[in-house]
């Protein structure tokens, strides 16, 4: 038989996308549970090949065969299995047809459905030889890899790599499949059943079915530690519910998507959906992951090329101190208390009201105007053009968030120069809301390189260098500032995140809003060693409704109950306000020792609720 390894080569390349569960989306459409689902087909292939075809649009790079259960002693129990290999051509010719020659076709082999000695009674020889005869039918149909996937028996699949071996050499996944615990059905850990898998000729193992994305995430920090074969991981759409007699599946696109972003993030390199998942689920964990690995992936390129393009004896001229390259720097050095007011640029063309807004801050002695660039991805007024405009008409220093989002490297680093040719000379950078959060949800995100990345490359920037290596003068005069979320879900990535921007360059950090005091005092304290001036994050409710918005719909924040409680009694809209103000003051009188300035939100465009806030006007007064 031909040997191929396309499967190998991407791996080498990119992180490898497949699709998700085909029973889910033939029960979808109608297929009751105890049809044999393989027998599909031969009886109702346009069904099958329908289902191809909207995983293919998702973008993937792999779509599995309709052949999970297409054995002798599955489709025996349907007087099927003289039909074993004209079920399993037509599965891979199906595939074929939707795929085309760009996307690899998956050759899908589940277990027998028997228990094998010494559990069962199935002889492991007789066993053996089904497992043959279904790979060899896969493999001559012209499946590109074989997939074997949801085996609770680490005997059971051994016996499985073992038989394909002895017929092909073609590239294989083994995976396997566990409880809640990280155990298989028989009490084997899952690090233990994966360490033993690897010692084989397989090109991937890992882990589908049975458990949600959460559990396992838990899994895949075991296993990345007992293999270095490349990982492959697809959960179920978290565990099914039956809903008006109907089995479903709960798991939201978004969730599914930042699950798959962590199992990149823990070293995943083929990552795809099993029970419950749908093309709509997998086309967001294909947004996510191509933008993660293509900004990685480049970053990569950089660095060598930086790296390479710059002498090792070369002397690289430090930046200019940061006291000298803005008056918010001389205050962060001073270690003056500094605050500043977060006001979102216009929708339109119009800066009337947003500079008379920063006029009224400055005029109460604001030190700074935080302009946020495309937040929840919405289209705004750019805010290089907002600060600009603020600066020349309201005398008052701004800080120019600067998201990776939406232009490449490119266009960054253009938009950095320029900002110091015009005096906007404080910078917050920030990776971005991913496009399917705001108004265009089809838009592409860029990033070309995340806010750690493009922190080290400011820092170049002010030092006279660019990403490729070249020396331009005089170099650009910078404040790098960074965001941080101290209630962040996976609160060690985001410590391990900071630290990394702290290396890349970072002066200063804004963190998320602080609700939880506590969480705020634990986050400084395990940042301790790579601490910059951190600036907290305040957000001043105006309502109950404004206070649940900002509990359940805003990422990255987590308001206490208690303060919900709170909220809930105010009557009025009035008192609504004056309470928002109040808590927010309590936390600034809280923290104030141990944080070097605070940035406050003002909500809805209410530049007085926040100087309220911060105790610039009275409470009567907003």
């Amino acid at each position: 038989m031909t040997t191929r390894h396309k499967l190998r080569d991407l791996l080498s390349k990119q992180v490898v996308l497949g699709d998700g569960a085909m029973g889910t989306m033939l029960y979808q459409h109608g297929v009751f549970l105890n049809t044999c689902f393989d027998e599909l087909n031969l009886t109702k292939p346009n069904l099958v090949r329908r289902v191809h075809d909207d995983y293919v649009k998702a973008g993937v790079d792999f779509i599995e065969t309709n052949t999970f259960g297409a054995n002798e002693f599955k489709l025996g129990k349907f007087g099927l299995a003289d039909k074993e290999e004209q079920i399993n051509h037509a599965a891979v010719e199906l595939a074929r047809t939707s795929a085309g020659s760009e996307i690899m076709v998956a050759g899908s082999i589940g277990p027998l459905g028997r228990e094998i000695a010494p559990y069962g009674r199935l002889p492991r020889e007789k066993a053996k030889q089904a497992f043959k005869r279904q790979a060899a039918a896969l493999v001559d149909a012209g499946a590109d890899f074989l997939i074997l996937e949801t085996f609770s028996s680490t005997i059971e699949l051994l016996l499985a790599i073992r038989a394909v071996r002895e017929i092909t050499d073609v590239d294989l996944i083994a995976q396997m499949t566990v409880n809640e615990k990280n155990e298989t059905i028989y009490g084997k850990h899952i690090d233990e059943a994966i360490s033993k898998i690897s010692e084989e000729q397989v090109t991937a193992v890992g882990m589908n079915c049975s458990v949600g994305p959460s559990q396992m995430l838990d899994g895949l920090e075991l296993i990345t530690k007992v293999t270095d074969k490349p990982i492959s991981i697809q959960p179920n759409a978290g565990l099914p519910r039956e809903v008006e007699g109907r089995t479903l599946y709960m798991c939201t696109p978004e969730y599914l998507a930042e699950y798959a972003k962590r199992f990149f993030e823990k070293g995943a390199k083929i990552i795809g959906g099993c029970c419950g998942t749908t093309p709509e689920q997998i086309a967001e964990i294909v947004r996510t992951i191509r933008a993660l690995d293509k900004a990685t992936t480049r970053l990569r390129k950089i660095k060598k090329k930086t790296i390479k393009a710059v002498p090792k004896k070369a002397e690289v001229p430090e930046p200019q101190p940061l006291e000298q390259r803005s008056e918010w720097g001389r205050k962060l050095v001073t270690g003056k208390k500094v605050t500043t007011i977060e006001i979102t640029p216009p929708r339109g063309v119009n800066t009337k009201t947003i500079v008379e807004k920063a006029r009224l801050c400055s005029g109460h002695g604001i030190d700074a105007i935080n302009i946020p660039d495309g937040p929840r991805a919405s289209l705004l007024l750019s805010p290089l053009v907002t600060a600009m405009q603020i600066q020349q008409q309201a005398e008052i220093e701004t800080i120019l968030h600067v998201c990776c989002r939406d232009r490449n490297l490119i266009g960054m680093q253009s938009d950095m120069l320029g900002a110091s040719a015009i005096g906007v000379h404080n910078t917050l950078i920030v990776t971005g809301d991913p496009p399917k959060s705001g108004d265009y949800p089809e838009a592409t995100g860029v990033f070309d390189l995340d806010s750690i990345a493009f922190a080290a490359a400011v820092n170049n920037l002010n030092k006279g260098i660019d990403i490729g290596g070249s020396n331009f003068a005089p170099p650009t005069r910078l404040t790098i500032g960074v965001g941080a979320n101290p209630v962040a879900a996976d609160l060690e990535r985001e410590i391990d995140r900071f630290k990394q921007k702290v290396k890349a360059g970072a002066e200063f950090a804004i963190t998320q809003p602080v609700f939880d005091i506590q969480m705020l005092f634990d986050f400084l304290e395990a940042i301790k060693d790579y601490r910059i001036p951190t600036i907290a994050g305040i957000w001043p409710f105006t309502s109950y409704k404004n206070a649940e918005f900002m509990a359940n719909e805003v990422p990255g924040v987590v308001v206490p109950e208690n303060l919900l409680k709170r909220m809930s009694k105010a009557k009025t809209k009035k008192e609504s306000k004056a309470s928002g103000v109040t808590i927010a003051r309590e936390m600034i009188e809280q923290i104030k020792d141990s944080v070097e300035g605070f940035a406050v939100s003002a909500p809805f465009g209410n530049v007085k609720i926040a100087l309220a806030t911060l105790g610039k006007i009275d409470i009567e007064e907003i």
